[in-house]
């Protein structure tokens, strides 16, 4: 068994990442607590700043989110149902059979996945549902799309941490042991202008790391280009990112 790899990639952005992250669709919360056994507790695992323990709070009783990241659960959303956890998640701080669902949104590819699962069966109750969450590039138009492709692919391609591939590949390539449920087809979307893409943007790991190696902001070599194909800055356009999600039951 290969020993924890938990990457901090997201700690020095932590601000950027909670004002500029998109929010979850409310049918995905709806359709895990639908099928969960029971209401009590759901744990999200590596929450980031919240954007998914949120949601969750709306339908448990509690929510444990837990995250490697101080800088990033301090920028959360204040609510008294969510306890927010400074953990690793292949290190949970529950006890065992406690969780009705364990969800990972955005985070599963930085897992080490047998120690994490070996936690998903010591924390779920009997029948508790387990599932994870990915989106990948998001959907704005031809010409806005071609260009975001261009800064993933051909600009910053490099700088992706290998972990981010499993993002492109919809999860397809990593493990998922469990019992599988049909999970609904859902996409996210937010109505956002010109300067909200951008910051979205300014967020991506890769981005980050290339400022780091060339000391300049790789949205600059598409700027010129990316204003002409959105059109007028202050116009709010839809921003769709298709959901990948897998669902099971731990038995």
């Amino acid at each position: 068994m290969s020993p924890i790899h938990a990457p901090d990639l997201f700690s020095d952005q932590a601000a950027a990442y909670h004002e500029f992250r998109p929010v979850y669709p409310p049918a995905l919360t709806a359709f895990f607590a639908s099928r969960s056994p029971g209401r009590s507790l759901a744990w999200d695992c590596g929450c980031g700043s919240g954007q998914f323990s949120a949601g969750l709070a709306g339908w448990f009783d509690r929510v444990v989110a837990t995250d490697l990241s101080f800088q990033q659960i301090r920028q959360a959303p204040i609510n008294p149902k969510i306890a927010y956890l400074a953990s690793l998640s292949e290190q949970a701080p529950l006890a065992d059979g406690c969780a009705d669902l364990i969800v990972a949104a955005q985070a599963l590819h930085w897992f080490n996945l047998d120690l994490f699962y070996s936690e998903v069966r010591r924390v779920a109750k009997p029948g508790g549902m387990v599932a994870a969450v990915s989106y990948g590039l998001l959907e704005v138009s031809p010409g806005v799309d071609r260009l975001i492709r261009k800064l993933h692919s051909d600009i910053v391609g490099q700088f992706w941490p290998p972990e981010r591939r499993h993002v492109d590949t919809g999860y397809a390539e990593l493990e998922f042991p469990f019992e599988q449920l049909e999970p609904p087809r859902l996409t996210m979307k937010e109505h956002w202008t010109l300067k909200r893409l951008t910051g979205y943007l300014g967020t991506w790991s890769a981005v980050r790391r290339y400022i780091a190696a060339n000391g300049c902001d790789p949205l600059e070599l598409i700027a010129k280009e990316l204003e002409a194909a959105w059109g007028d800055p202050h116009v709010r356009r839809t921003v769709k990112w298709p959901l990948t999600v897998k669902a099971g039951r731990v038995e």
